[in-house]
């Protein structure tokens, strides 16, 4: 797999061999996972149980709540693709982890700000009076609350991949740097989602049962500390010269070939291609084949070179095969790319709606002890970390041995991952119609009917919906590692911090059109009221089910027609060579 060259800073050249050997390494490893742990545990917490904090101090209605909470989730997913590109182009890494703890603590103070003082939040109902109309928020206490959750974004977006490209940067050399990488990026993501656990759990409960107040503290007490853990760092990391934004070059190869688009065959005929200055074109490789149209942008037209040197005399008019071939590796990715988005979009609605149902259910595991609603998504968390762990030793060497031997490639755990897709929607469609069934018993019995804020919960366990939400876990264990692996491979060496990008962005599309998907569905038939025990959600998840599996037919037809850039990395073959089915 290539690897861009590792870039030494000017403060790097500035050091004397001595210090220079203590920059990076794993030294740097335990303030990274601090910051990590520190920070994760408090946006974990925060995020999942949005939610209930809407429902509960700010009057909010529950599936406004769910469609507000699946906003914020795309936003949060979204920035960090604005961040790499930020620290890629003009800032590099550490300055941009740095800013966006620090923005994240802000956020937790304005959002302990928002518990601590009444006067921030609407009036809660009147105990005596059940059918009490619920004041909604102010225009002021509104405002306070979305700044705390449009910080939580910023803040996430210059941590959350940032972090893992600057532990990447702290290993130098061939061998070692890709020991040391993959080593860090494996405990990299066991402090990161360990801290989403714990987050899911122990500050939720803090939060939900204690205080509000408190968990938000704890919050910036963690995030606090997390940035004074990855600030004592400094001196130890290496910070890699950002090489200037790498969407320029793909920019001017689409002006450059659209320019050349009233070109005739004769004129194209010819014209040689250019492949840099000092470089010849006799021996050089011709662009290939697919999307010739960009074939033009690396056309030498006359004038668009310097005489002297060789150099490109017009950027928007004249690029290099290799820019060229830059941008078609983008482009023909873009479909596998883009069959993702149904995924994130039923994971999401999923995700929202399933705290919803929990409200409603007997969420008591002991006398004194209810697990909050928000947790039981920390099942998804549980799950993945489950499934990834025995993908190396379970997985891959079963389907090898039920295939033939023929490797579970990137493209393939994909596949998996979207055949669970279907099968957690279904899961989710008969959980939904037992838990329907009983309420509808238990509201002509009278015992029921005050919505998921009744004091009466239904006689139906929370830990019905650990079936479903464990096999999200599962197939997000398959399908973002296997989109991530796939975007890296395929994607350009200029390119790789973007790819590493390229699912949370699809991630963030699909919150947003999860968003659009239930407001359609409450608009257009009566399946989404606010009183959960009268809705039809497992018509809801019906639908979810059938979009997952038109999804699963269009991603076939992109894999099967899709041919590998760098197939070396996959199955061994020649370049240019659709994986075999």
């Amino acid at each position: 797999m290539r690897t861009a060259a590792p870039t030494v800073s000017s403060s790097d050249h500035d050091q004397t061999p001595a210090v220079r050997k203590q920059k990076g390494g794993w030294i740097t490893l335990p303030f990274l996972a601090g910051s990590v742990v520190g920070l994760g545990m408090a946006m974990s917490a925060t995020s999942s149980n949005l939610i209930v904090y809407l429902i509960s101090k700010y009057n909010v209605r529950t599936i406004d709540a769910a469609q507000i909470s699946n906003i914020v989730r795309g936003c949060m997913q979204l920035a960090p693709v604005l961040g790499a590109a930020l620290s890629d182009a003009y800032f590099g890494c550490y300055p941009v982890v740095a800013a966006g703890v620090a923005i994240s603590l802000l956020s937790f103070l304005v959002f302990t700000l928002t518990a601590a003082f009444p006067s921030l939040r609407p009036p809660p109902c009147a105990a005596a009076s059940p059918p009490c109309q619920r004041q909604p928020p102010s225009a002021i206490q509104a405002a306070v609350l979305y700044a705390a959750v449009c910080l939580l974004a910023v803040g996430n977006g210059g941590t959350r991949y940032n972090a893992a490209t600057l532990g990447a940067d702290q290993f130098v050399g061939g061998e070692e740097r890709r020991r040391g990488r993959d080593a860090f990026f494996s405990w990299y993501f066991v402090c990161l989602y360990a801290s989403y656990v714990a987050g899911d759990t122990a500050l939720v409960y803090v939060q939900d049962s204690v205080s509000w107040a408190l968990g938000f503290g704890v919050c910036v007490t963690t995030t606090g500390l997390g940035l004074v853990a990855l600030v004592t760092g400094s001196r130890y990391y290496r910070r890699p010269v950002p090489k200037g934004s790498p969407f320029t070059a793909l920019a001017r190869v689409a002006v450059a070939a659209a320019r050349k688009a009233t070109l005739t065959s004769t004129s194209l005929a010819r014209m040689k291609y250019y492949h840099g200055s000092g470089r010849g074109t006799d021996h050089a490789p011709t662009p290939s084949e697919r999307f010739r149209f960009l074939n033009r942008a690396a056309m030498i037209a006359a004038g668009e070179t310097d005489p002297c040197d060789g150099s490109v005399a017009k950027p928007w008019r004249l690029c290099t095969v290799r820019e060229v071939e830059d941008l078609k590796s983008l482009v023909r990715v873009l479909p596998l790319w883009s069959s993702g988005i149904l995924v994130s979009m039923t994971v999401n609605a999923q995700v929202s709606l399933t705290v919803l149902q929990a409200l409603t259910m007997d969420r008591a595991l002991a006398p004194r002890f209810v697990v909050p609603a928000a947790s039981m998504t920390v099942t998804v968390l549980a799950a993945f970390i489950l499934f990834a762990a025995l993908f190396d030793r379970l997985v891959a060497p079963l389907w090898e041995r039920l295939t033939g031997g023929r490797k579970l490639t990137p493209l393939r755990r994909v596949g998996l991952g979207h055949a669970l897709n279907v099968a957690s929607m279904a899961v989710a469609a008969l959980v939904e119609r037992r838990r329907i069934r009983l309420a509808r018993a238990a509201h002509s019995q009278g015992h029921a009917g005050g919505g998921p804020a009744a004091a009466a919960a239904l006689p139906m366990s929370a830990l019905w919906l650990v079936a479903q939400l464990a096999v999200t876990g599962a197939e997000e264990a398959l399908h973002l590692p296997g989109n991530t692996a796939l975007f890296y491979q395929e994607f350009p060496a200029t390119l790789r911090s973007t790819a590493t990008a390229m699912p949370p962005l699809f991630i963030a599309v699909g919150a947003y059109l999860s968003t659009a998907f239930v407001d359609v569905v409450r608009r257009s038939t009566g399946w989404l009221p606010d009183d959960l025990n009268r809705s039809r959600l497992d018509r809801v998840y019906w639908t979810l089910a059938l979009v997952a599996a038109v999804n699963f037919g269009y991603f076939l037809v992109c894999a099967i027609t899709y041919q590998y850039n760098n197939v070396a990395d996959c199955d061994g073959k020649a370049n240019q060579i659709p994986d075999d089915k």
